[in-house]
């Protein structure tokens, strides 16, 4: 079928995809690296992820979860769930990722509008990257363009999502960066060790809204190519 083999594929998704498996090498690289340097606090991601909370006012249960990088604060049951290899080590990047989660919390809190708009669109992102793909191959094979473009403007949800996603992400980042300089959780020299865990892990998104993208314009293509042939 045309909809999954043809150029653009090629041209536009393949390189995308690999510009986001080199984003993901380079987050796990920058986490493995500094995973393995301690700090003078001493403290565990959980206890930084407890002392950010008080220092902010609030308090959340933060839970153990498995797998490594699995960490999230999940607002529907208001939980921060830390994997084991960030909530019982003192290091760097379990401190780091720590206070990214616990800057998600601080969102909530706060009334963080992007974060907000980004937990309601998940159901309609979902429903709507799963039948567009569907609504496409049936609008070329039936002939029926409209069909087909709402099938595109369905997946352009997808397109939206990870555009919202963008500064939630970089902005508990930010959060995180600030809340561990402002308690002296992190000195100046692991602090920028943070940084880089967090800028490589940012980098994953960003690419993550290249694939959107690239795969929302391929579709397009088709489409528009599609019709141009039937005319």
């Amino acid at each position: 079928m045309p909809i999954f083999f043809d150029r653009w594929f090629i041209i536009l998704v393949i390189p995308a995809f690999l510009i986001s498996v080199w984003a993901q090498i380079r987050v796990k690289t920058a986490f493995s690296k500094y995973s393995k340097i301690g700090t003078r606090s001493g403290m565990t991601g959980r206890e930084a992820c407890i002392a950010i909370q008080k220092m902010n006012g609030i308090s959340i249960p933060v839970e153990s979860i498995q797998g490594s990088m699995t960490d999230h604060f999940d607002p529907k049951s208001n939980v921060i769930r830390l994997s084991q290899t960030v909530g019982s080590h003192n290091s760097i990047a379990a401190i780091g990722v720590a206070a990214h989660e616990t800057g998600h919390a601080l969102q909530y809190a706060g009334g963080y509008a992007p974060i907000r708009v980004r937990a309601a669109i998940i159901p309609v992102t979902q429903f709507s990257t799963g039948i567009a793909p569907w609504l496409v191959i049936a609008g070329i094979i039936f002939s029926y363009q409209y069909l087909a473009y709402l099938g595109v403007l369905l997946f352009g949800m997808a397109v939206v999502f990870q555009l919202i996603t963008l500064p939630v992400e970089f902005n508990a980042s930010a959060r995180a960066v600030r809340a561990l300089e402002a308690q002296g959780i992190l000195n100046s020299e692991e602090l920028d060790g943070a940084k880089k865990v967090l800028s490589a892990a940012a980098l994953t998104y960003v690419a993550a809204l290249l694939v959107s993208l690239m795969s929302f314009l391929r579709l397009l293509l088709i489409i528009s190519g599609h019709g141009r042939r039937n005319r």
